[in-house]
């Protein structure tokens, strides 16, 4: 992913915000990516399949940030699992059942509960989004197709990943393996 030299940069350091995304497991990205490749508008897909866990964490609790998911990261491998599709009304995704990886992010809120933004102050709905920005009849179309094959399955979940929002595709600042 490529960085745009100087996009919401000053002197002063850098002020892309952040966004923390859960990593799945090799299988299962290349799962959920060749399902995002299928039914996601090539035009708007920048990115890989990913599950958000913060959308826009401010730049200036990255160190902080840093240290927190390298803590989590000592942890246990989350469990989960995807339970079933939803709709997002112009796109598809797959909900993510995960107790565990829901309480990581907990801890994560809890330690800059002052800095979230409304988007992610509340309890997150943990989704894959294989399509989005669509009419929502094709949404509907695709929502239909996905379910008549649909058998609730098991999601890796390999580690944590903190990345810099650019404007473009994600610029990758660390990924943070889960260990335990």
């Amino acid at each position: 992913m490529m960085r745009t030299p100087g996009l919401l940069q000053t002197g002063r350091g850098d002020l892309s915000p952040i966004i923390v995304t859960a990593e799945m497991a090799p299988a299962d990205q290349a799962w959920a990516d060749g399902l995002r490749r299928r039914h996601f508008p090539p035009e708007r897909n920048q990115l890989a399949a990913h599950i958000t866990l913060f959308h826009h964490l401010p730049p200036g609790c990255l160190a902080e940030l840093q240290h927190v998911l390298a803590e989590l990261a000592r942890e246990a491998r989350p469990r989960a699992r995807v339970d079933r599709l939803i709709s997002l009304g112009n796109g598809v995704a797959f909900h993510v059942e995960s107790p565990e990886l829901l309480a990581m992010r907990e801890e994560v809120a809890d330690r800059f509960a002052p800095l979230l933004m409304p988007q992610d102050a509340g309890r997150p709905r943990l989704h894959i989004t294989v399509q989005n920005k669509v009419a929502s009849a094709v949404a509907r179309a695709t929502q239909a197709e996905l379910e008549g094959g649909f058998t609730p399955r098991p999601l890796g979940i390999r580690g944590l990943a903190a990345w810099h929002y650019r404007g473009g595709p994600w610029e990758l600042i660390r990924r943070y393996g889960f260990r335990g």
